[in-house]
């Protein structure tokens, strides 16, 4: 019954999280922290952040790490598996129709309608990544006592390095990394 519940609910987030990895961090969340409670909100934002350092797509990570958490290997093998197929039968078949129907209106109408609701999805994940990182599991609370400042200031720092000499991500979150585990060791 496990199996048959990760296949489906990876499928939706496959089949729904239009707009790529970013895009499906909500429906994710959704699935794995709200309606089936596999993980805790803490672990789900350690599953991104794993997700995030490993190759490959966002959701086929978070799929294949759920599923090894929730039933073993052969859960990794379902989920991942309910993740990408209905990708591959969409994009099958978008390609297809869009080559064949490229010039027309319509089809270039719908692409730019789409655009805007990928970047709300997008938002509306980084939005919620922020709260639990600068505030904790308790949600957002209008006090400075309650803000994390170490959390704050490293990604304030992160941000600001990526946009003023175009470091690598990577070296970044290595960076981040090291300071986030020296800064655990102090009280």
């Amino acid at each position: 019954m496990i199996y048959l519940q990760l296949f489906w609910s990876f499928f939706q987030i496959g089949l729904f999280s239009i707009g790529g990895g970013y895009a499906a961090m909500p429906l994710i969340q959704n699935q794995v922290v709200d309606l089936h409670h596999w993980l805790t909100m803490t672990e789900f934002t350690d599953l991104i952040t794993i997700s995030q350092m490993t190759p490959g797509p966002i959701a086929v990570n978070s799929a294949t790490f759920v599923g090894i958490q929730i039933a073993g290997f052969g859960g990794a093998v379902i989920s991942t598996l309910g993740c990408i197929l209905p990708s591959c039968i969409i994009v099958s078949l978008l390609a297809f129709l869009y080559f064949k129907y490229q010039q027309l209106t319509v089809i270039q109408g719908v692409l730019n309608a789409l655009r805007p609701a990928v970047v709300a999805l997008i938002a509306s994940a980084g939005l919620t990544m922020i709260i639990l990182a600068f505030w904790g599991e308790g949600g957002f609370v209008p006090q400075l006592s309650a803000l994390h400042i170490s959390s704050v200031v490293l990604f304030f720092a992160a941000l600001f390095i990526l946009r003023k000499w175009k470091l690598s991500p990577i070296m970044v979150m290595a960076g981040c990394g090291v300071i986030g585990g020296l800064l655990y060791f102090i009280p």
